[in-house]
């Protein structure tokens, strides 16, 4: 069994809010996806990707900003990690 996995970072913490950046990476071997080698991310949101049978294990925490540090900008917040385990016995 081979794991592929789903990275999406939401535009909230919401499941159902816009996918706004994403990683893949495929342990089976089958493609091998990079940075930008897409305009268009591969589900419109977190829970289009649980309808097509992407399982969520993963997702951040939700941390205020701290006082005077509202407007800053960071790393992407509301990220979500998403696996399908395929079988890899034809690699």
């Amino acid at each position: 069994m081979r794991q592929q996995v789903l990275v999406l970072y939401l535009a909230s913490s919401a499941l159902d809010s816009a996918v706004v950046g994403w990683s893949r990476y495929d342990g089976t071997g089958r493609t091998r996806p990079t940075t930008g080698d897409s305009d268009e991310p591969p589900y419109s949101t977190g829970l289009a990707a649980l309808h097509d049978g992407w399982r969520l294990f993963q997702a951040s925490q939700l941390l205020p900003p701290q006082s005077g540090h509202e407007y800053d900008v960071s790393f992407l917040k509301h990220e979500f990690f998403f696996e399908k385990v395929e079988d890899g016995s034809g690699l």
